[in-house]
Formats: structure tokens, sequence, C-alpha cells
């Protein structure tokens, strides 16, 4: 929330972005648009290990990152063993998210990669100021954020596990950042937070999902624009027992295992269907390159994109399936977008230069 704020106040072009984002988030909702995805995502994934050879367990090794995929592609997918600890009453909502992820095979430019980059740096921890995301200020550069979740794995300071950014802002910082002892189940992962669900709650904000509990400080007046979590009064620490009431949520009180809380990693089991809407209209939307990518991997060359991503996906049946639709709709959302994104930078210009679109 500290960058999404900091982005709120800096960039004209994130404000009428998120505007443009939860219109609609909130159109998935209320069943005004429904997800067109079928069958699960994969999506590919880049891990910038970034240490100071000062403190050689920062530079963490590849069983510890594989260690975390277990767990990414377990909690998505509602596979993950502990999900039976779910009360009674919640267990209906349960969703598989129907998202998995791997890591990247193939490097910006086609070659292979195990899509794990090894960064030295001089500094001896980082902020939530992006400094781990750019090799100027010691970290590392991104890898095309269109085209792959970036994660950066790094010393954090001041007591931080891990923070993201929302869709919608700055291509050159998108991704999450992640302690090197809070990532995975292996290696240098810590108690409480070693059974990899940092990760798990950051990658939920890069799917556009909010805190449970909406960041009010308590007020009960916010919630995570999310219909089927209880809104509650703050976040969670620890295990708490169930039912924990706030904000007159009884008699079930608190969705703190939501991997949105802040509970210890051993008390978090689950996403609800309608957070899973919620990241469905954000891969429908601005994250829909991970979605046209996979339809049009398969295509023959030369063909035009929105023509090309058809074809992948309709099976060569000679005809124009309901799936050819959906990839051209996405293509097509995709291409609005970043029309409406230079429009905006357009008229972010107009105000400097005191001249404005006609």
């Amino acid at each position: 929330m500290h960058v999404h704020r900091r982005l709120l106040n800096e960039s004209m072009t994130y404000r009428a972005q998120r505007a443009r984002i939860e219109n609609r988030a909130l159109q998935y909702e209320t069943g005004r648009r429904s997800s067109i995805r079928r069958g699960v995502l994969t999506i590919p994934v880049v891990v910038h290990v970034v240490h100071n050879p000062d403190n050689p367990e920062q530079n963490i090794d590849d069983e510890q990152i594989r260690s975390q995929f277990t767990v990414l592609n377990q909690d998505f997918r509602a596979a993950n063993p502990d999900v039976s600890q779910v009360p009674d009453v919640w267990k209906p909502l349960v969703a598989d998210t129907q998202v998995e992820f791997q890591l990247a095979s193939e490097d910006p430019l086609g070659r292979p990669t195990s899509g794990i980059v090894r960064v030295e740096t001089d500094q001896e921890g980082f902020d939530t100021d992006d400094a781990v995301k750019s090799a100027n200020s010691g970290g590392a550069d991104p890898w095309p954020s269109d085209q792959y979740l970036n994660m950066w794995v790094c010393q954090l300071v001041g007591g931080l596990l891990g923070y993201a950014q929302f869709p919608g802002g700055p291509p050159q910082t998108d991704g999450v950042v992640i302690l090197h002892s809070a990532f995975g189940t292996t290696g240098t992962a810590a108690f409480p937070f070693d059974g990899g669900r940092t990760a798990v709650h950051e990658i939920g904000h890069w799917l556009d999902l909010f805190h449970i509990w909406g960041d009010d400080d308590g007020a009960c007046s916010n919630d995570d624009r999310v219909a089927d979590t209880p809104n509650q009064a703050d976040h969670n620490l620890g295990a708490p027992a169930f039912p924990h009431v706030t904000c007159n949520n009884g008699p079930n009180g608190d969705m703190f295992m939501n991997y949105m809380d802040y509970v210890d990693d051993r008390a978090m089991f689950l996403f609800t269907k309608g957070q899973s809407e919620r990241m469905n209209a954000c891969l429908e939307g601005t994250r829909a390159s991970f979605i046209v990518a996979r339809h049009g991997a398969a295509v023959p060359a030369g063909k035009p994109a929105a023509a090309a991503a058809s074809a992948g996906a309709g099976g060569g049946n000679g005809g124009k399936s309901a799936h050819d639709g959906e990839v051209e709709r996405l293509l097509n959302d995709s291409e609005r977008l970043t029309i409406e994104v230079l429009s905006e930078i357009r008229d972010a210009l107009g105000l400097v230069t005191g001249r404005s679109r006609t």
C-alpha cells in the first residue's frame, strides 16, 4: 500500500489506470462481465537473486527457489495440504484460481535460461523505493514485465517481508520483492515465515488483490472490494483461534486464514472465489499479455496477430471457434489499454508544456 499510495501521488497515468482497473473488476464482481479464461494459465517467472557477498546466506540456492514454486502452485490451485483447516463455513468459498508459475525457460532474446539471475550488490539492504529493481542503484534490471513475472529476492530492511506493485504501475518496476529468509521453505527460510506464503501474498497483490482488512486502520469503513471476504477491523498476526470477531462480523468473524492477511505462514490457507474472479479481471485486462502469449506460442509464422492467435487456439477446424473470439477479444483489450495509456501520457505532457489534445 505504501508503493500504491506513492504512485497515486506521483503519476496521473497510474491514477487513471487504477480507475479503469477498478471499473473492470467491479464489472466482474457484479456479473456484468464474466471470465472467458479456460484451463490453467502458467506464468513464466524470472527470479533475480540480489545478494551482498559479505553475507553469503543472501545468495539462496536453487533448491530454496524451487521450493517456493512448489508452494505457489499448490496454493493458487487450492492443492495445499493445509486447505483442510479452512473452517467448514468457508470451505465452499475455496478457489482454485487456475494459475500456475514456472521458472522461465527462455530469456527475452529467446536463449535457454534457468529463470534465475544472480547479481552481486554492495548494498546492505533495500527498502520500498524500488532500488533493488535497477542495476544503477545496486539491484537487478527487470525482464519485460508483459512477458515475465519479475521476482526480486534480497535483504530487506525495516522488518519488511516483501512488497509488490499493483497492476497499472510503471513497467520498469513491475513485480514483487521478497526477503530471502521469507522465500521458499528450505535454506534461509526462517520460522514463522518459512512456508512460502509471503510470495503467495505478494503475487496476490500483483494480481490486484488488496489486504483483506481494507487498510483503514481499524475503522471498519473500507474493505478489499471482494464480496465473499468478511470485513474486518485490521490485520491479524500469529495464528489466531477461530472465530475472531471484529467489525460486527460475527458469528464467523475475520477470515484471517486468507492469504491476504498478515498471519504466520502456518495459519493461512485460501483464496476465495471472489478473489479469484478479481484476479481474472486483472488477467483478462491489464495483464492480458500473459494469456495472449500462451495462445500465440504455437501459431504458424506470418499471420497477423489477432488472426494468428485465433488460429493457434482454434485447433485447425477450418472455422472460427468461440475460443478464437475469446483470444481475439483479449488482443483487442490489450491494444485498447495501450492506446489509453499513451493517451494519458500525452495528456500529462500537455499539462507540463501548456498544451493539450484537441
